[in-house]
C-alpha cells in the first residue's frame, strides 16, 4: 500500500511560496498594506518548501479582523459541544503542544481532484494527511466504510497521535469530508476533535501561510497508516499504539439498523443527498444503484446547511433549516448519504444545535441502493 499511495503523488513539484512573490511585487505590496498589517521577520525554511525561497520575507502577522486580539494558546476554552473553529482560533493555537492538524481533503470521483497531490503543493503547516479512502475497512467493496477499532487505532498510531492530543481536522472545500473524520474519531471515542469552519480556502483568504512538502515526514506517516491497515486486516502484528479507542455504537448505524427504523420509526430519518437524486428523478451517480430514498425519510441537502463560503451555518439558521423539514430537535435523528461522507455534516450541524448523539448510517445509499431486497420510494 506504501507504494499504491506514492503512485497517487506527483514528484518534483514545488509551490512557489507567497513571501519570494510578494518581494517582487512592490505594487502588489502596496495594496495589502492599505488591507492588512504585515511583518518582516526572519523565518527557518524547511527542507521540503520552495528552494528558492529567502529566509527573510513578508509574513502576515495577523488577520486584519484580529488585530488587538490575545491569543488563547489553549484548547480547554473551546467547548465540545461547539464542532468547529474558526481560522483566526487555529492561527493563534497552531504551535500550541498537543494540537495537532489534519488535512482530510477527500473530492467526489467525477471532479478528478487529487487530495495527497493538493497537500503537497499547499497544506497548513505542521497538518498530517489522514486518507479518507484509505483508512477505511478493508473487507467490504463499499467506498471507505469505518474500520475495525484495532485498524484505527493503528493507522491513528501511525500518524502519531495520541489520546491527549486535540485535533483539528480541515479539507480543502471549505467543509465537506471534514466532518467524515471529525465523525469518524468520535466513534472511536475522541471528542476532542473540531472542524475547521471554511477550511482551507478560508485559512488562505484570511492571509494566512501555508506551506508545501513534496517528500515530508507527513507523507510517510500516511503512508504508515495505510500499511498498518493492510497489517491489521490481513493479521499481521503493527507498531505500539500510541491511540486507543473506545467504540460508541450509538453513533454509526447498519443496513439492519435502517431497515428496523421504517417499522419502529424510533429516529428521524434525514437524507443529505440533493433533491433530484431523493426524489429518483434523476440516475444515481454510480452504476448499479437505484434511484429513490428510504421510505419515511426526509431530505435536507446537505448543502442547505452552509453559507457560500461553504462555512457552517449560525445555530439560528440551521434550527430553521431542520425545522422547515419537519425535524424536531427533540427526538433521535440518523443520517445519511451517498457515501457516508456529506451525512456527517448533517450530524455536524445537528451538533452545534445541541444534539450530539446523531448517529450516521454509514453505508449509505450506495449500501442501500444496490439491494435487491430493501424499500425503495421515489417522489
Amino acid at each position: 500500500m506504501a507504494s499504491t499511495l506514492f503512485t497517487k503523488m506527483f514528484s518534483g513539484h514545488r509551490l512557489i511560496h507567497s513571501t519570494s512573490f510578494l518581494s517582487h511585487q512592490p505594487q502588489f505590496l502596496s495594496s495589502l498594506f492599505s488591507k492588512r498589517l504585515f511583518c518582516i521577520q526572519t523565518v527557518p525554511v524547511p527542507v521540503s518548501t520552495s528552494q528558492n525561497i529567502k529566509t527573510t520575507g513578508w509574513v502576515p502577522c495577523m488577520a486584519s479582523s484580529s488585530i488587538g486580539r490575545r491569543a488563547s494558546y489553549s484548547t480547554q476554552s473551546v467547548s465540545t459541544n461547539e464542532p468547529v473553529v474558526s481560522v483566526d482560533w487555529l492561527y493563534d493555537n497552531l504551535k500550541v503542544p498537543d494540537i495537532k492538524v489534519l488535512d482530510a481533503s477527500w473530492y467526489m470521483p467525477d471532479e478528478q481532484r487529487n487530495p495527497i497531490q493538493e497537500y503537497q503543493v499547499a497544506h497548513i503547516p505542521g497538518a498530517l494527511f489522514f486518507d479518507v479512502d484509505g483508512i477505511s475497512d478493508r473487507t467490504t467493496k463499499l467506498p471507505h466504510m469505518l474500520p475495525s477499532e484495532e485498524a484505527f487505532a493503528a493507522a491513528v498510531s501511525a500518524l502519531g497521535i495520541e489520546n491527549k492530543d486535540d485535533l483539528v481536522v480541515y479539507d480543502g472545500k471549505g467543509l465537506f469530508s471534514a466532518a467524515r473524520v471529525w465523525w469518524m474519531f468520535r466513534v472511536f471515542g475522541h471528542d476532542r476533535i473540531w472542524v475547521l469552519d471554511g477550511g482551507l480556502p478560508r485559512w488562505r483568504a484570511s492571509g494566512y501561510d501555508v506551506e508545501s512538502s513534496a517528500s515530508s515526514d507527513a507523507i510517510l506517516k500516511a503512508s504508515a497508516a495505510s500499511e498498518a491497515i493492510e497489517k491489521v486486516y490481513k493479521g499481521q502484528t503493527v507498531g505500539p499504539l500510541t491511540f486507543h479507542t473506545k467504540f460508541q455504537p450509538h453513533l454509526v448505524w447498519n443496513l439492519d439498523q435502517v431497515k428496523k427504523n421504517i417499522e419502529d420509526k424510533t429516529h428521524q430519518h434525514i437524507d443529505a443527498r440533493s433533491k433530484p437524486r431523493f426524489d429518483g428523478a434523476v440516475p444515481e451517480p454510480r452504476k448499479g444503484i437505484r434511484s429513490g430514498h428510504v421510505p419515511g425519510s426526509k431530505c435536507i441537502p446537505f448543502a442547505q446547511l452552509l453559507d457560500s463560503s461553504h462555512a457552517l451555518l449560525p445555530a439560528n439558521e440551521l434550527k430553521k433549516r431542520f425545522e422547515q423539514e419537519g425535524i424536531s430537535l427533540d427526538s433521535p435523528a440518523v443520517t445519511s448519504c451517498g457515501t457516508g461522507v456529506t451525512a456527517c455534516i448533517l450530524a455536524l450541524g445537528l451538533h452545534r444545535l445541541g444534539k450530539s448523539d446523531v448517529a450516521v448510517y454509514d453505508g449509505s445509499w450506495t449500501e442501500w441502493g444496490a439491494q435487491s431486497d430493501t424499500p425503495v420510494d421515489i417522489s
